[in-house]
C-alpha cells in the first residue's frame, strides 16, 4: 500500500518539484494552490502527511494548519511547514498551530524524501 501527501503551495513550481521528488519513492501527491483548496482536497481523500507553505492566498499556512488540528479526522496527521520563512518567532507560531516540522526553501530532494519516509512511511 502506497502513502499519500498533500502538497499545499500557492507555486505551481514548488507543488511540481515535492511531487516530481516524491512519486518516484512510491508516494502519491495531491496537489492543492492554498489552505482553503487544501482542505477540500482533505475531505476528499486520506493523506498520510502534508506539506504545506506559509505565504499563500486565500488561507495561509498557519490557518490551515490551526483548522486542519481542528478536524477529528485528521489527528495524527503530520504537517512540514516547507517556506521561505526562517525567523524563530514564525516557526513558534508554526508550532503552537501544530506543525510537526520545518524545511525552509530552496529544499534539498533528499532531505523531504528523508522526512516524508520519517513522517509518512
Amino acid at each position: 500500500m502506497g502513502y499519500t501527501i498533500l502538497t499545499v503551495d500557492d507555486a505551481k513550481a514548488v507543488r511540481s518539484m515535492v511531487t516530481f521528488a516524491l512519486e518516484p519513492h512510491g508516494y502519491t501527491v495531491i496537489e492543492a494552490e492554498n489552505g482553503r483548496e487544501g482542505l477540500e482536497k482533505l475531505s476528499q481523500a486520506k493523506v498520510d502527511l502534508i506539506i504545506t507553505d506559509l505565504n499563500m492566498p486565500v488561507m495561509d499556512g498557519f490557518d490551515f494548519i490551526r483548522s486542519v488540528r481542528a478536524d477529528p479526522a485528521q489527528t495524527g496527521v503530520p504537517i512540514i511547514m516547507l517556506t521561505t520563512e526562517s525567523a524563530p518567532e514564525k516557526k513558534a507560531i508554526g508550532k503552537e498551530a501544530g506543525a510537526t516540522g520545518w524545511l525552509n526553501k530552496p529544499f534539498d530532494e533528499g532531505q523531504l524524501i528523508a522526512i516524508a519516509k520519517k513522517l509518512a512511511g
